[in-house]
């Protein structure tokens, strides 16, 4: 699941992208979805009726029905520094469980062996 909290700005660049996928071939649209998704953490599934299309009047109305909020530029700053900051804290905690159970190596302490080797 994405965002659904948005600035004015984005909302705007959300719908020229689908004004772009709606006008493109298969592999266009798939490339905007690729980009509503990494750029934006817009995943139309999260806003679409299964199996209609999802374009700009779909953005309006899911605006209009409240399922998406535009909330001004420092309050969307807030959250995405939060964001970055909770998704870096689970990668670690992935990651130091992952070494605890021996899925995978510690590389950082066997860069600080290597740099310490023949010290």
């Amino acid at each position: 699941m994405g965002r659904n909290k948005f600035a004015q700005n984005e909302i705007k660049e959300i719908a020229k992208l689908l004004r772009l996928k709606n006008a493109g071939n298969r592999a266009k649209q798939k490339l905007v979805r690729h980009d509503l998704r990494t750029i934006y953490e817009f995943n139309i599934s999260d806003f679409n009726e299964p199996g209609k299309a999802f374009g700009e009047e779909e953005l309006q109305l899911a605006i209009q029905r409240g399922a998406i909020q535009i909330l001004d530029d420092a309050t969307i700053a807030d959250m995405k520094t939060k964001r970055a900051r909770d998704k870096a804290r689970d990668e670690a905690e992935r990651e130091q469980k992952a070494i605890a159970e021996g899925e995978m190596t510690d590389w950082k302490k066997a860069m600080e062996e290597w740099e310490n080797y023949g010290k």
